[in-house]
């Protein structure tokens, strides 16, 4: 059995943002948000990363922090190109967002050969999950008849900001701790401890505990998912290109919802009680730069992360 990578989709510009967030430093040494996060990866056993990006940001990315993590750890890079599809279709006129989660997965599919975890590039997940999601991956290959996914949970109260809305799976579990369903909620807002939903601009609300389990798109999977998310690709586009072309998007959980539907794959959820840190918008920087700070000086993360020149 292979050994686990882990995989960052990069590809994403940050319009919320205001920018091209991934590459804006929040560490006293100039560490970007996934530095943080390819660390705690790393001392959890992770030793390849596969960024997927787009080409446009190829070198300002490889400047900011690929060539200097290329020094601790092996590093790999796929692109997520908007006319990545299968034979037979093509990229609606006036299309310019890419395809989704599920399509920057499948960008990586020539180079993955093992199982493998998800992540965003502008998240901070924290130790926990990384270390539960490698030692998952590293001991439960697929049984027949049935994938053998994860995916690692945390409270929904933990991962909002102060600064506007958020999207995040909302996650039904059975009573054994496999994931029932995920629901993509694209507009989740802070509401004292707890939070909330909204599906038509802010008319009407739901109300999420603080306590609702939630992704945040750290996934755990084995090569099977690559080929579910390929054969499937064309059912998503013929929908996608009929009701919504310029925005459709191939959500990674919705491939696992169909999965699980059909029986075919399992997915076990991990729980993680870390906070969430991340830059949706300008406005959460200060929060993110302050808290690692706090954490570097309680010795979580040491001052100057890999201890090379970038």
């Amino acid at each position: 059995m292979n050994k686990p990578v882990l995989v960052v989709m990069a590809a994403g510009m940050g319009s919320r943002y205001g920018g091209l967030k991934q590459l804006d430093p929040v560490g006293s040494h100039g560490q970007l948000i996934i530095d943080y996060s390819i660390y705690d990866a790393r001392r959890a056993g992770f030793e390849t990363v596969v960024f997927v990006i787009k080409h446009e940001i190829e070198d300002a990315f490889k400047a900011a922090i690929g060539e200097r993590l290329s020094k601790v750890m092996d590093v790999k890079y796929a692109y997520q190109d908007l006319d990545d599809l299968p034979e037979g279709y093509a990229v609606p006129q006036g299309r310019v967002k890419p395809w989704g989660t599920a399509h920057a997965i499948l960008a990586a599919r020539k180079i993955i050969d093992g199982p493998f975890a998800v992540i965003n590039a502008d998240d901070c997940y924290g130790p926990q999950g990384f270390k539960a999601i490698y030692d998952y991956l590293s001991s439960h290959p697929d049984r027949e008849g049935c994938y053998e996914y994860a995916m690692v949970g945390y409270l929904v109260g933990n991962t909002v900001t102060e600064n506007g809305y958020v999207a995040r799976g909302v996650c039904v579990e059975d009573p054994e701790g496999y994931l029932l369903e995920v629901t993509e909620r694209t507009h989740i807002a802070k509401d004292g401890e707890n939070a909330r939903y909204t599906e038509d601009d802010g008319q009407t609300w739901v109300e999420l505990p603080g306590d609702t389990v939630v992704s945040m798109n750290l996934w755990g999977f084995t090569k099977s998912f690559l080929t579910e998310a390929e054969q499937r690709f064309p059912a998503f586009l013929d929908k996608a290109l009929a009701e919504n072309p310029a925005k459709g998007e191939y959500f990674l959980p919705s491939v696992v919802t169909q999965l699980l539907e059909e029986g075919k794959a399992r997915v076990k959820v991990l729980r993680s009680q870390d906070k969430w840190y991340g830059v949706t918008y300008k406005e959460d920087k200060p929060m993110v730069v302050s808290a690692l700070a706090e954490k570097t000086a309680q010795g979580l993360y040491p001052d100057d992360l890999w201890g090379v020149e970038g």
